[in-house]
């Protein structure tokens, strides 16, 4: 699987994550509780950060990805 793919999928999650989380947010400002539209978008973030995390351990198993170890010692 191509570097960039990889990359591209993963941010292309985050963002929908954020865009959603925006979205609960602004329908919450909006609606003042008469619509469902901030349950709806708050559960799609939800769906989708299950999925990315889902997506990545997956990725570790098959090894697409490896995880790096930020701060520790390569020796």
């Amino acid at each position: 699987m191509n570097d960039s793919l990889k990359t591209l999928v993963i941010v292309g999650f985050l963002i929908l994550i954020l865009w959603n989380l925006g979205a609960g947010l602004y329908y919450m400002l909006t609606d003042r509780g008469e619509t469902k539209r901030t349950v709806n978008a708050l559960t799609r973030r939800i769906a989708l950060s299950v999925a990315l995390i889902l997506l990545l351990i997956l990725a570790m198993y098959m090894g697409w990805v490896t995880p790096h170890g930020i701060g520790r010692n390569p020796a």
